[in-house]
């Protein structure tokens, strides 16, 4: 907390920020040919700026531009560590520009500025970062052979990419999919949500400045019918890589078919558990993780333990802790460092959270404007709470009996993104993370590994692929076998 300024200097930074107004094509912005997309500060529901929004002709555009540069090979053909040089010096400005950006993304999307500052911020330059050093040193492969051919299996980027992006986590998303796309040497068009377009326009911006080639990374604010789906059914779009909601992940997969068949990567939803057993350690550290696990960023995350499942020993000493440490979670203005919880993201999506506090709360469950306090009930497994994702700061306790009860009801969703396990037993730590269908367990902590472990879920909640690590550079290739014939032509022999 020490690095972090005063709410007054934070809305001095705001005051004088100049908003990115249009869409980033070709290297430079040009007013969309849609209707403007006006912004929305969540906390005070007024107006940021006007953005001049995105349409298919657009979208033509941007596409026409991206296979331009793709073909000419100014980046897709550039050296691996050429390319890693100007995503550092990308970095670079990142890091001289972290509270313009942060100041951006408070005011955007309603995120508490400590988290803008202390997570966001260094984790989309640490990304990035990662992907960068990465590129250099992942090595291809040679097949086994005879001495009479040679077989190579490269990885080749995949082409135009179009990543589409969450309102949740604007720039830590947009550098989950720029990081391995850009080191990978592909041209990627970004459709951010249309509540939070601005910081990823200032960082393609940045982009330019750092030497990236002109259409190898564009921006394309607007609406899901009117730059969503023309990029989902673009026949010359090789690639979509998109996070956000399941019903909406579900089309993009529809539109592939539609199309050309292009790959799609799918990142959504998750009604994530965590189990804490009887024998579980030091339940004032498993109160700070679950409460963490379940409101942070206001619980619209996908990865939140919104599910607390609780043996019945140990529930009521684990709850008291639970309900001290919520108190310390302050709700409230998003630019004031000393609150935890900043405002939900808009009127529709208040609305819906909303919806669901209903009934006795344990500790919250009303509504002031845009802002929800912590809310925690009591439930059975079949209850709305315990079933749906509200994407907010919802906690829903179930009680269970046995570890075996527990795990079936871990696995008794539609979702598989994450879970997390509270036991002194390390045996059996293991044993109910194999059990669990989820992409990522966690052990005696809440989290989702860090940039060098594979993210993605199960079932619901993913598809095509994992971001993170390696693995993502993998989504954002081709594979290409290289077969070379070395057998001696004067001897005649045909090799198969």
């Amino acid at each position: 907390m020490s690095d972090l300024l005063t709410r007054d200097d934070y809305a001095a930074i705001a005051a004088g920020l100049d908003f990115p107004r249009s869409s980033f094509i070709d290297g430079k912005f040009r007013p969309g040919r849609g209707d403007t997309l006006g912004t929305v500060n969540p906390a005070t529901g007024k107006t940021i700026c006007e953005i001049a929004a995105c349409n298919a002709d657009d979208v033509d555009l941007a596409v026409e531009k991206a296979r331009e540069a793709f073909d000419q090979g100014h980046w897709s053909k550039l050296h691996p560590s050429e390319r890693k040089d100007v995503l550092i010096r990308l970095c670079k400005l990142i890091t001289r520009n972290r509270r313009e950006l942060a100041v951006m993304e408070s005011l955007d999307s309603g995120k508490p500025i400590r988290d803008c500052e202390t997570i966001d911020i260094p984790e989309t330059i640490h990304t990035i970062k990662w992907h960068a050093e990465a590129v250099d040193k992942i090595y291809d492969q040679v097949a086994p052979t005879g001495d009479d051919a040679m077989a190579m299996i490269v990885r080749e980027p995949i082409g135009v990419v179009a990543a589409v992006l969450p309102w949740n986590f604007p720039l830590l998303m947009l550098a989950w999919k720029i990081g391995p796309a850009l080191a990978a040497g592909n041209s990627v068009i970004i459709k951010p949500a249309e509540q939070t377009s601005l910081t990823a326009l200032r960082v393609a911006e940045l982009a330019s400045e750092a030497g990236l080639p002109r259409g190898v990374l564009q921006v394309l604010p607007g609406d899901g019918p009117s730059v969503g789906e023309p990029l989902g059914l673009h026949m010359d779009v090789d690639m979509v890589s998109f996070t956000g909601s399941t019903e909406t992940g579900r089309r993009f997969l529809r539109y592939a078919a539609d199309s050309n068949l292009k790959k799609v990567v799918l990142e959504c939803g998750g009604k994530n558990p965590a189990i804490v057993l009887d024998d579980a350690e030091n339940l004032d550290l498993v109160a700070e993780h679950v409460v963490n696990a379940a409101f942070w960023n206001m619980g619209e995350n996908c990865s939140a333990n919104s599910r607390l499942i609780v043996q019945k020993d140990i529930k009521d000493a684990l709850m008291e802790r639970i309900l001290a440490r919520v108190r310390d979670w302050k709700t409230g203005d998003p630019l004031d460092p000393q609150n935890h919880l900043g405002a939900l993201i808009d009127k529709e999506h208040c609305d819906k959270v909303a919806s669901f506090l209903k009934g006795d709360a344990l500790v919250g469950g009303t509504m002031d404007g845009a802002f929800c306090k912590p809310a925690i009930y009591e439930v059975e497994r079949d209850s709305p709470l315990a079933v749906n994702e509200i994407f907010g700061p919802v906690l829903s306790v179930i009680t269970v009996a046995t570890l075996d009860e527990a795990i079936e009801i871990a696995n008794d969703t539609d979702y598989g993104l994450t879970a997390s396990i509270f036991t002194a037993n390390t045996r059996k730590a293991l044993s109910t993370a194999r059990a669990i269908r989820a992409g990522t367990v966690t052990v005696n902590c809440y989290g989702e590994g860090d940039i060098s472990t594979p993210f993605g879920g199960y079932k619901h909640s993913g598809f095509g692929g994992r971001d993170n690590g390696v693995h993502a550079h993998d989504q954002f290739t081709e594979l290409k076998t290289i077969w070379v014939d070395l057998s001696d032509p004067a001897s005649g022999d045909l090799v198969q």
